[in-house]
């Protein structure tokens, strides 16, 4: 018995009684976790490596899969006599969060699965990967929505022309700046996922969190999509805008392409400002 209660005694004072909380508690805890270096703006000798040209394949592969079965999706919607008769807007963004759900688990561990230039922006601007790898990422992602949308056509080229192409354009009853307003918020939504996602200090401390990544992404892409629907047809991925836009190729299509381009970039630019200053205060550590 006294043996017990010494192990209680020495328990209840293994700590002091004053524990930090709150900001004070941030500041005493011991760091389990390596923040990756900030990537160089120019890698060279990235362009030597194979691993570098496999990952813009991955990109482009990815994103040519998600364009056709996403735009595939859109016509089977249009095509049919009432919403009711087919998956609706509901399926709609089913199909384009399960396919980001799908294609980020498949190709996170060769390119980082970004199929989307705002996601690979906002990362960029984090420092995450350089510059080169950037560019050559947003051009392989482009040529893949672009030869998506093309096979798309392709299968059925009458509906595509009559369908409107899965085209995104700003609907009636919307100004141009409800349009960007919604495309920055969605994108904004998007790569703060990815951000929160993707995060050093979380995958260090729950072990599941890198395994369970491509869910909330692909979450976030569907929950936009029901909001953005009715207002852009939701772009928030500037190569799945302009993937469509170049196969449907008529003037409504192209009327509002600044939008799908200008918005994404700015919401991602917002997302990693936000997570990177506010959340992680990484320009603030010694």
């Amino acid at each position: 018995m006294e043996g017990k209660d010494e192990d209680v005694r020495l328990g209840a004072n293994k700590y002091d009684e004053r524990q930090p909380i709150g900001t004070a508690a941030q500041t005493h805890e011991t760091k389990d976790y390596r923040e990756p270096p900030p990537a160089p703006l120019f890698e060279p000798s990235e362009l030597l490596s194979w691993s570098f040209y496999r990952a813009g394949i991955a990109e482009f592969i990815a994103t040519f899969l998600f364009l056709y079965i996403t735009i595939s999706t859109v016509m089977g919607v249009k095509r049919a006599p009432s919403l009711c008769a087919s998956v609706g807007i509901q399926g709609i963004a089913w199909a384009f969060g399960g396919m980001i759900f799908a294609l980020v688990y498949c190709t996170a561990g060769i390119s980082g699965g970004h199929i989307n230039p705002a996601v690979t922006f906002g990362l960029l601007l984090a420092r995450k990967l350089s510059l080169t790898r950037a560019l050559f990422y947003m051009v392989m992602q482009c040529l893949g929505a672009i030869c998506g949308a093309g096979v798309v056509k392709g299968f059925q080229p009458h509906l595509y022309e009559t369908l409107g192409g899965g085209a995104n354009e700003v609907a009636h009853g919307y100004t141009k700046g409800d349009g960007l307003g919604a495309e920055i918020i969605g994108t904004f939504v998007l790569v703060y996922t990815v951000f929160s996602a993707t995060d050093a200090k979380r995958n260090a401390r729950d072990s599941h969190v890198p395994i369970l990544a491509p869910l909330p992404i692909g979450f976030a892409v569907f929950l936009v999509h029901l909001a953005t629907i009715p207002v852009t047809g939701t772009g928030i991925n500037p190569a799945r805008s302009l993937g469509a836009a170049v196969i449907f190729n008529r003037s409504a299509a192209w009327h509002d392409m600044w939008i799908f381009w200008v918005g994404p970039f700015i919401g991602a630019g917002l997302a990693a400002l936000y997570h990177q200053v506010v959340i992680r205060a990484i320009p603030f550590h010694n």
